[in-house]
């Protein structure tokens, strides 16, 4: 569906995308995740013909998004990071002007409801909520029914629920076989969407496959976090099979480990010592842990 190779775009002395490779499969869900600045956008945006790269070779549908625009663009559903409508218009109305636009597409009643905006039909836009407006704009990214969806940064700005019923949206775009392209910062939301991830970081692709073998390749321990009730030494569990090493931080412990049985050892040898836990929660590396080893530093956001 999509074909980058070699794509540079500089703006001044700063170079935003900076020789960026990578293909797209059709019907999957292909994350570019990285921190703000890091060249998602920009790549999006060339990739949709909104930009045209200095250098390189963009191919979408097999086809030059700069020469071939007027074939492009019927096939493509594009939400941006930064857009706006009309202070006055209103939800219903912004939907049916576009989906006017278009011979075929999908009823922009359901797919108000989709979204979760049914109830906030005939509000202007102007007295919408951050999160409301994003979901309007992703609404308008589906009207024409598009082969193609780009969504950049698509949950920014929206509470734990209705980020949730994003990620359905997402995964039934996908279901209904359509190619999605997505950008974003949370690293939970490429985990839990993603077939692929490309972790891009000051204009390059630093790595990229799919979330299971990124996460895998780091070959990073699992975590046993508890605290107990009395007094307890933390250095009895270093015997035990599988555990690399354990720390104290405040008044949880930290066990670190490999291994299906880990999380048993521990709590059956915690049980054996008479010790009763408190908060006991498992963590496993994640793709947070993967930007973190291929990058050096912390999460931007």
């Amino acid at each position: 569906m999509i074909e980058v190779e070699k794509l540079r775009k500089v703006y001044g002395s700063v170079v935003a995308v900076n020789d960026v490779s990578f293909e797209v499969l059709e019907g999957e869900i292909f994350g570019m995740v990285g921190p703000n600045g890091a060249g998602k956008t920009t790549t999006v945006e060339c990739i949709a013909g909104l930009r045209r790269p200095d250098s390189g070779r963009i191919k979408v549908f097999g086809l030059d998004p700069q020469r071939d625009e007027r074939a492009i663009r019927p096939r493509i559903g594009v939400q941006l990071q930064e857009a706006a409508l009309q202070d006055r218009l209103k939800v219903w109305e912004a939907l049916d002007l576009f989906s006017s636009f278009y011979s075929g597409g999908r009823d922009w009643q359901t797919l108000l409801k989709q979204v979760g905006l049914a109830q906030k039909r005939n509000a202007p836009f102007a007295k919408l909520s951050g999160g409301q407006k994003q979901r309007v704009f992703t609404a308008l990214a589906l009207i024409n029914d598009p082969e193609l969806v780009f969504l950049d940064e698509l949950t920014t700005g929206l509470d734990p629920h209705a980020r949730h019923a994003m990620w359905d949206l997402v995964r039934d775009i996908r279901d209904r076989g359509k190619t999605v392209l997505l950008t974003t910062h949370f690293m939970e939301e490429a985990e839990r969407l993603c077939d692929r991830v490309a972790i891009i970081d000051n204009g390059r692709i630093v790595a990229l496959d799919s979330p299971e073998n990124l996460i895998r390749s780091l070959g990073g321990d699992n975590r046993v976090v508890f605290s107990v009730e009395e007094t307890f030494e933390p250095e009895r569990l270093r015997d035990l099979p599988g555990v690399t090493r354990v720390e104290s931080l405040g008044e949880n412990v930290v066990v670190y480990g490999r291994g299906d049985r880990l999380v048993a050892d521990v709590v059956n040898a915690l049980a054996a010592n008479g010790l009763r836990l408190r908060q006991l929660r498992t963590e496993r590396p994640s793709l947070e842990d993967v930007f973190l080893a291929v990058t050096g530093r912390e999460m931007r956001t």
